[in-house]
């Protein structure tokens, strides 16, 4: 059984990793292939290209990395040609995989789309081009099956794979003295995203905000939880006022009261960890005005989508200040009703991302489609 798997950025490299981990429980053989990093490596697939130099965000930011990107497009389409995966695994990242997804159909390959592109939220004209070369989308949240069923493509609600993969390793108290802090001091959590670019227009702002918070609260201390893969000196903004953690988000989080973080896959960590949250962030402004005409939803947070509604606060653009984000942060550390209200709401979004066992789902998936492959060719 060959598999080819394509991902762009830490998340889905971390969902790769899983997925890899449960297929090879399932099929000792199976040989995995394909565009990822670390995570992925580590659960032994052979990685064809590495997505270092391609994660962007932004319309005006993504064509810096076309080269790049077009030569990483052709390394995958000439392996898959060459060993004929029974399948391909697009993971998210959609401008990508939407034109390898294209070429695996013209090869005969069967393409699973999972960690599916947020057509709800922009682009939704996307949704003809998943009916036409997609043989199956898994989706991670619970709205978005009756998206796609009413489109017409097949689809399975496999859940969130990070309700597997979101645990702490040590208690609170332990991680803070490691770090140098205060085990019963409020402590505030920084996810300032884990694309250079996002570090580049969130980090400076973020940490303006923190000297305003310790001005309300002087006890409050900061813990960054910095991405893997990234140079030190995208948090230089931090130094001196936050200790700086790299490689254990989830740490991070379990030992936070508050979290501010930038929009996306964190936020998701954030409400596994049931930790009430700012939501902070910020595009080009030419990216930002370009894109603003396709987007369908009033609403950015994936913990707001997922409650169907706005538990968490999120500053956006214009909206994200030192003083607007400091007065969210003292806010939640200073009203109890509202800390345990936003609490108890992030409780029900973590029940509603699905059972443990997200990445097995998938994996038992994608193996069904491969035995419809041999099946085909026998």
């Amino acid at each position: 059984m060959r598999v080819l798997i394509s991902c762009g950025e830490p998340s889905g490299d971390l969902y790769a990793g899983a997925l890899t981990a449960e297929l090879r429980k399932r099929v000792p053989g199976v040989q995995v292939t394909g565009l990822g990093g670390p995570q992925l490596a580590a659960a032994g697939a052979n990685l064809t290209a590495d997505y270092s130099g391609m994660t962007v965000t932004g319309l005006t930011e993504a064509l810096r990395v076309l080269p790049h990107s077009y030569a990483t497009y052709r390394r995958l389409v000439a392996a898959a040609r060459a060993e004929r995966p029974d399948v391909f695994v697009a993971i998210d990242f959609p401008d990508f995989n939407f034109r390898v997804m294209r070429a695996m159909h013209r090869l005969g390959i069967p393409v699973v789309y999972y960690i599916s592109p947020q057509l709800w939220a922009w682009r939704a004209g996307r949704m003809a081009t998943m009916k036409r070369f997609v043989d199956k989308v898994l989706v991670i949240f619970p709205f978005e099956a009756a998206i796609y069923e009413r489109a017409g493509v097949p689809v399975e609600f496999v859940g969130h794979p990070l309700v597997d993969l979101a645990r702490a390793t040590q208690p609170r108290a332990a991680f803070l003295r490691d770090h140098g802090l205060q085990p019963d001091a409020p402590t505030v959590a920084l996810l300032p995203g884990s694309r250079p670019n996002e570090l580049h227009r969130i980090a400076g702002d973020m940490a303006a905000s923190l000297p305003i918070i310790r001005a309300g609260i002087p006890s409050v201390q900061f813990v960054v939880a910095a991405a893997p893969g990234l140079p030190d000196a995208l948090f230089a903004p931090f130094t001196g006022i936050a200790a700086i953690v790299r490689d254990r988000t989830d740490d991070v989080l379990a030992a936070s009261d508050v979290v501010i973080t930038a929009s996306g896959t964190a936020t998701v960590q954030a409400a596994l960890h049931e930790r009430p949250m700012v939501v902070v962030y910020r595009l080009s402004p030419v990216t930002y005005l370009l894109g603003r005409r396709f987007v369908n939803v009033d609403t950015y947070a994936m913990a707001n989508l997922v409650a169907g509604r706005r538990i968490v606060p999120e500053l956006i653009q214009d909206d994200f200040t030192p003083p607007r984000v400091a007065g969210e942060v003292l806010s939640l550390l200073s009203d109890t009703d509202r800390y345990d209200t936003t609490r108890q709401a992030l409780v029900d979004v973590r029940h509603r991302l699905g059972a443990p066992g997200a990445s097995a789902r998938a994996a038992d998936a994608i193996i069904q489609i491969c035995s419809r492959t041999h099946s085909a060719h026998s």
